[in-house]
């Protein structure tokens, strides 16, 4: 077992976001997951992310909060406990249009040829 305490999570920088602390909770280290890593996006009222996609699949989980997510024209309304699989080349958009924090638990695997 590889214990993460939330004290020692780092925050970093996701490319075209704007508006968001991300923190890192798994991945990316020794003794850590092998095949995904798993961050923590607290994002601001207005904050979000995209139009972009990634040539993996990733799992958002709204933890706190609502996030709007377009994908194809098509808004969907995600909040509190609500989850939802973006898959690989997907292009989506994610915005937190409403006056609250949006804390979101981000899943997704490796970039091709990282090992932790």
């Amino acid at each position: 077992m590889h214990v993460k305490r939330f004290e020692q999570a780092e925050s970093y920088e996701a490319p075209n976001h704007f508006g968001v602390v991300g923190l890192r909770l798994q991945g990316f280290e020794k003794g850590g997951p092998t095949n995904q890593w798993m961050g923590l996006s607290q994002f601001l009222p207005s904050g979000g992310a995209g139009p972009d996609s990634s040539p993996f699949e990733k799992l958002y989980f709204i933890v706190e909060g609502e996030m709007t997510v377009t994908i194809d024209g098509v808004e969907t309304v995600l909040s509190k406990y609500d989850s939802c699989t973006i898959s690989a080349g997907e292009v989506r958009k994610i915005e937190n249009r409403s006056n609250h924090n949006c804390t979101m638990l981000v899943v997704m695997p490796y970039p091709p040829g990282v090992t932790p």
